[in-house]
């Protein structure tokens, strides 16, 4: 299937101010890409492209005092296959584990191990591998309501679970962080989720966040929010926790104006009303 995917989101600056962005898809979908993928600036403004250290795809301006409106539209390809289930992938002692994959059982900003340790062992300690993920997942999912009103920038993984409220994110920090008190590596994960599939959603869009485990030597895709495999996920940053996948931080302070996602699915009765730019490549 062909996927359009974008994003018009506007910030008022007081003063020059440097930004760090995280809105390209992610290098392992840029195959995928159907034609242009270009984010554009209004006013223009210089920026240049880095890869960190998550191997997400950076870029960095600085944006001038006033409006600045940060846009992009294109397509993409996508298997249209849900979430792979494997329900015998096991999982691996730590000292099998890569090198580069250790750091995904540390604590970090969001996934305060330390606080959920003992939860997590009281609660999953007779599972392992695939069961034991998916443990966590029914968990984390009954246990945090979803509102997008319920956001909040520092809430941490005990918090919620404590609380009891969330949005995606809050989903993804408490399962990651219990996977890794399990010794399950567990990495954060952002970029479009379109209702493909599924009923649609009234909300009006947004970014989604989910997370992957490293079992039988390769990542796996779940989803606590939503606990059901889903179609049409395009990545754009992998990390720790929401810290090393923002989609923008500011050094200074940026006032968010305007935030519009757009994630569906291009069937023909719809090509019609795509952009000329994009109804030529789709």
């Amino acid at each position: 299937m062909i996927i359009r995917a974008g994003y018009n989101i506007a910030f008022y600056c007081f003063q020059d101010t440097p930004m760090n962005l995280l809105l390209s898809v992610h290098p392992s979908r840029a195959q995928d890409i159907v034609g242009e993928h270009e984010i554009r600036f209004t006013p223009d403004v210089p920026s240049h492209e880095f890869v960190d250290m998550f191997g997400n795809v950076s870029t960095r301006l600085v944006a001038p005092m006033g409006r600045i409106d940060i846009s992009n539209d294109f397509l993409i390809r996508d298997s249209g296959l849900p979430d792979e289930v494997a329900p015998d992938a096991r999982q691996l002692p730590v000292q099998e584990l890569p090198d580069d994959v250790l750091v995904y059982l540390l604590g970090s900003r969001y996934c305060d191990t330390d606080k959920l340790s003992n939860l997590a062992w009281s609660m999953f300690g007779g599972l392992t591998g695939w069961r034991l993920v998916q443990a966590i997942v029914d968990y984390t999912h009954n246990q945090i309501e979803f509102g997008y009103h319920y956001a909040r920038n520092d809430r941490t993984a005990s918090e919620g679970h404590s609380e009891r409220i969330g949005v995606c994110r809050d989903f993804a920090h408490l399962a990651v962080t219990l996977c890794r008190c399990m010794n399950v590596p567990a990495r954060y994960c952002t970029g479009y989720l379109g209702d493909i599939g599924v009923p649609i959603d009234p909300a009006p869009m947004d970014f989604s966040a989910w997370f992957e485990v490293y079992l039988d030597g390769r990542w796996y895709t779940f989803d606590a929010r939503h606990n059901h495999p889903r179609i049409g996920r395009v990545v754009i940053a992998r990390g720790r926790d929401a810290a090393d996948a923002a989609i923008s931080t500011s050094f200074g302070t940026a006032q968010l104006l305007k935030f519009e996602v757009i994630t569906e699915e291009v069937t023909e009765q719809h090509t019609g009303e795509l952009p000329e730019r994009l109804r030529k490549v789709a």
